[in-house]
């Protein structure tokens, strides 16, 4: 077994112990996986792909039975779309440039298929500049302000599934 796929299988042995443990307190779970994508793919001075192609935040949901979660994720990203962005409506899609096809919502997915919710969450790099990497702080606020506030709503979710 090679090094990384060790330090893989030791990452996914952990991460279902510590579910496990939170699934046994809380009976239900969600976890948001974040990622962020660039947009402006084509150099610095290229045009940013459109924004019909690249919302501000794309959930992915394409692992989860969407039925099943959608109290929880339709209260995600309303709660999210409730706030401004740099004083204008922020915008949030669903599968619209990544689907949520990512190993650890999956795995999620397969371990935990009746408590655990994986929600993976892609910020379009509105936060900073991906060429530089200069980060654009105000914007990194206002983005881990709104993330925040959905915790207490998806709580809320959670006690109200029973």
């Amino acid at each position: 077994m090679t090094e990384a796929r060790a330090f893989h299988d030791a990452y996914y042995g952990e991460l279902k112990r510590v579910l496990g443990e939170i699934e046994k307190r809380y009976g239900r779970f969600v976890l948001v996986d974040v990622h962020s994508y660039n947009h402006r793919r084509d150099g610095p001075e290229a045009m940013a792909a459109s924004q019909r192609e690249a919302p501000d935040i794309n959930i992915g949901t394409f692992s989860m039975d969407r039925e099943r979660w959608a109290p929880v994720v339709d209260a995600f990203i309303e709660t999210l779309r409730s706030h401004p962005f740099n004083g204008k409506p922020i915008d949030v899609r669903e599968n619209v440039s990544f689907q949520g096809k990512g190993e650890q919502t999956r795995f999620v997915h397969a371990n935990f298929p009746n408590t655990g919710c994986a929600i993976a969450v892609e910020f379009k790099k509105v936060f900073m500049d991906e060429w530089s990497g200069e980060p654009d702080q105000a914007a990194i606020d206002q983005l881990r302000a709104m993330l925040a506030s959905t915790v207490p709503v998806l709580e809320a979710v959670l006690r109200g599934m029973g």
